[in-house]
């Protein structure tokens, strides 16, 4: 059997790849990331990384914006990508490098698996599926690791922003002892720390640095704030006393108190694979993509704008119906 040569091998991947739905596709070799990395403890004898970006349509976002459908955006954008076109797209390149007679590791994001001693958890997937305890079990950096492959750069709230699609992708990674030529690291020059996601977010849940509390996001993005919850109804978090503060965004929520609420918001039936229905549709990425929009740093433009319109909601006193039962 004739081998291809490294540069031949390359270009393989990223046809295999574009062929199976990825948009972009980036090379980093191991030697960009520290020794004391989990690439090193998941595989020792790495030397390239390869990420496979996958776009997430504007389209899927549409129902949000106008507040009309949400299940599209997690169906197609978060369960159909992390579940059947990135795994099928990273496999098919991992079956290309064994035929060429290299180890070929995919990498899926881990969802339900987050370090016990870690007080975060993950707002697209229902706290009960997540499992905690697996410490030895080592994970990527998946942001660090998609800006060391030439990918893109970090956004101010800590997420993948490139050139085509901004915030709007969905990345899975091989990692494998194949040579190949690496892709240079992107100078950042998309994100201009404006503050949109921050301003944007409906439950206030980045701070003023870009962090995000993880349990409080996952409250506001399974729809606890009623000013941009079209299916809340009049008595919800009626138990709660400071139930229109919740409502708002503005309700001190600590750890215990949100996993307490997320047993009790239930606005939009469950994905199959245990997906969150998304209510607050991302709003911080969905600014962040509107800004970049905007400022005409993308290198995709299309026949009308994204945000058309300002943005929609209600207002708190639509909620105080119940506040005279209380007394």
């Amino acid at each position: 059997m004739t081998h291809m040569t490294m540069k031949e091998l390359k270009n393989a991947v990223i046809k295999t790849a574009v062929d199976c739905a990825a948009d972009l596709v980036g090379f980093a070799p191991a030697s960009r990331f520290d020794k004391q990395d989990p690439l090193f403890a998941i595989f020792p004898q790495a030397k390239t990384v390869i990420c496979l970006a996958f776009r997430i349509l504007r389209g899927y976002l549409r129902g949000i914006e106008e507040g009309t459908t949400y299940y599209q955006y997690t169906t197609m954008s978060v369960e159909n990508l992390e579940e059947v076109m990135m795994p099928s797209g990273a496999l098919r390149v991992a079956q290309l490098l064994e035929e060429e007679g290299f180890k070929a590791l995919p990498q899926k994001r881990q969802r339900l698996i987050i370090n016990e001693n870690s007080d975060i958890t993950n707002p697209e997937m229902q706290p009960g599926d997540i499992v905690r305890g697996l410490d030895k079990e080592p994970q990527l950096d998946f942001i660090d690791s998609a800006v060391k492959c030439g990918i893109g750069e970090k956004s101010f709230h800590g997420q993948l922003l490139t050139d085509d699609f901004g915030p709007l992708q969905r990345i899975i990674f091989v990692i494998t002892d194949a040579e190949l030529e690496p892709d240079p690291v992107s100078e950042p020059h998309l994100c201009d720390n404006c503050g949109e996601c921050v301003k944007a977010c409906p439950g206030h849940c980045i701070d003023e640095k870009g962090m995000t509390d993880s349990w409080r996001c996952a409250v506001y993005y399974k729809g606890g704030a009623g000013v941009k919850n079209p299916f809340m109804r009049p008595d919800d978090f009626f138990s709660e006393k400071d139930r229109l503060e919740l409502i708002a965004g503005e309700a001190e929520i600590t750890p215990e108190r949100a996993r307490d609420l997320l047993r009790k918001i239930y606005f939009y039936p469950p994905i199959r694979h245990s997906y969150v229905t998304s209510i607050c549709g991302r709003a911080c990425d969905t600014a962040c993509y509107v800004h970049l929009e905007e400022q005409g740093k993308l290198k995709r433009s299309f026949k009308q704008k994204f945000r058309r319109r300002p943005v929609w909601k209600f207002d708190i006193s639509d909620f105080d119906v119940i506040g005279d039962e209380r007394k």
